[in-house]
């Protein structure tokens, strides 16, 4: 039995080149045609590809084994046109010689693509891809980019935001020095991959539809966060103001700590009336308190409480704030810090508490919960 060694050129770049009827098979035929197609474009990968096609050959007769060297050329410059074109001169060649098995000679993945082609009409033992040694890097690149700026969403991931920041760049450095410009450009390029890898997207694309639902639901909580978001605005703006009204000179992290002082209780109680209005919407729909959303509330205090302590333990020692008296009794900023923090372990352990005796979940139960969550998403 014969077996098939068959050059492929799905580009039909052999066939315009030698302008031959395809296909050509035979030692001789291959051979002339490797010159036609070398004397039409010398730097071009057929050559090879035909060279390849005819070693292959050489060595199977060298191990004694029947063989035919062929080649394959599209004569369509459509995908679908191609594809058929090269299944039509496979079929010839396969009534011509009724080969046993065939060896796939291909220069590129683009080639490739037609290997199932081959195979629904004859045994593929092998596929021998031909590059040329000083081009495989190149080539690879080329497939490479060409399967990325086929993929959509790869194009408005990377494309997008890269091509934004390349408009900015000359108006950044006219506008403002170059560190300052490449600063910016490379905020924009760092945000839009956060926005894309944290998934902020998919986010955002479900906002509107949760907060109609929220809204045509009649739920307490939509007003709730509204107030949270202006409670948030408010300390941060006093936070911003405590900060700017330390001494000229003031290191930037004593500044930060200054912030977080001022702006935490703010946060804390804005955190507080988010959660209670989840709470009111639980009651309101009369499912019963889950354990999570009854206890949050005395989470974000505790956390408050621990954090506003060690801001105000740094601020008092560099005596820029003087700590908390108990009874007329001044304390030191060790006394102030632990009766912070332990201020923060009983309301975390007094919401454990109350969870436990109203809410309607166990402890086993949100464990179990949490469990088959993860579950799911893996």
């Amino acid at each position: 039995m014969t077996t098939l060694v068959i050059c492929v050129d799905r580009s039909g770049a052999i066939g315009r080149a030698t302008n031959v009827p395809m296909p050509v098979a035979g030692w001789e035929a291959v051979r002339s045609l490797v010159t036609d197609a070398g004397l039409d474009d010398p730097e071009g990968a057929s050559v090879n590809c035909l060279l390849e096609s005819l070693r292959v050959a050489r060595d199977l007769r060298d191990e004694r084994e029947e063989s035919v060297v062929a080649v394959v050329s599209a004569e369509s410059d459509t995908a679908v046109g191609a594809d058929r074109s090269i299944a039509s001169q496979l079929d010839d060649l396969v009534e011509r010689y009724d080969p046993r098995a065939a060896i796939v000679v291909v220069d590129s993945a683009e080639d490739e693509r037609v290997l199932p082609v081959v195979e629904s009409r004859v045994p593929v033992d092998s596929v021998d891809r031909v590059v040329v040694r000083q081009a495989r890097d190149i080539e690879s690149t080329y497939y490479l980019l060409k399967q990325f700026l086929a993929d959509e969403q790869l194009r408005s991931t990377v494309l997008v935001p890269v091509g934004v920041a390349l408009l900015l760049v000359p108006a950044l450095f006219a506008w403002f020095s170059a560190g300052e410009a490449v600063a910016g450009v490379a905020g924009l390029l760092g945000a839009a991959l956060l926005y894309k890898g944290l998934a902020i997207d998919r986010l955002m694309a479900g906002m509107p539809e949760r907060v109609r639902e929220a809204l045509y639901a009649g739920q307490v909580s939509v007003v709730t966060y509204v107030v949270a978001g202006g409670l948030a605005l408010v300390g941060g703006f006093f936070g911003f103001l405590a900060a700017s009204e330390l001494a000229p000179g003031s290191p930037r992290l004593v500044e930060v700590v200054e912030f977080t002082f001022v702006a935490v209780p703010w946060f804390a109680v804005a955190g507080v009336t988010a959660a209670v209005g989840r709470l009111l919407d639980e009651l309101i729909r009369d499912e019963g308190i889950r354990t999570p959303y009854l206890n949050l509330p005395f989470v974000i205090a505790a956390v408050a409480l621990v954090v506003r302590g060690f801001a105000g333990y740094f601020l008092a020692q560099e005596a820029i704030r003087q700590p908390l008296s108990a009874y007329g009794m001044a304390m030191t900023p060790v006394q102030q810090l632990a009766a912070f923090i332990v201020g923060g372990i009983v309301v975390s352990l007094v919401g454990v508490k109350v969870a436990s005796d109203v809410g309607t979940e166990t402890l086993e139960d949100v464990i179990d919960a949490d469990r088959d969550a993860e579950g799911q998403r893996e």
